[in-house]
């Protein structure tokens, strides 16, 4: 493993997903996931998200149309929170529904604006 890889990785990981959401998913892993939980902050995380090439902010609008068209729906919610917290604002965000509705299918896009209002309300609570 490359220490320094990996730790580039916790630290992209972290900024876009959360602190707390990174730090229970890494504390909860176990013998069977744990060499996973180190693939995602190496390769992921290090490798792809570190490369400054594409800035995060786009990269996150990517995921959010590539999950939405595979249909990872958990994923597509946790991946929002990080769009959002990379800078998407929200009429981005509608923008990139839009998008997904067109390319994905009305169905994908019901969905995700479905989980998009319920993000944004959860995120609104909070401040």
């Amino acid at each position: 493993m490359d220490r320094e890889l990996w730790e580039k990785g916790l630290k992209a990981r972290k900024s876009t997903l959360g602190a707390e959401y990174v730090e229970k998913s890494l504390s909860t892993a176990d013998s069977f996931n744990a060499d996973f939980q180190d693939m995602l902050n190496e390769f992921c995380w290090g490798k792809i998200w570190g490369d400054s090439t594409i800035p995060p902010k786009i990269r996150s609008m990517m995921n959010l149309t590539m999950l939405a068209s595979l249909g990872r729906m958990h994923e597509w919610e946790l991946h929002l929170n990080g769009a959002l917290n990379n800078g998407v604002t929200q009429d981005e965000l509608k923008a990139i529904l839009h998008q997904i509705a067109i390319y994905a299918g009305f169905p994908a896009g019901v969905e995700c604006f479905r989980i998009a209002r319920k993000v944004l309300a959860e995120r609104s609570a909070k401040k």
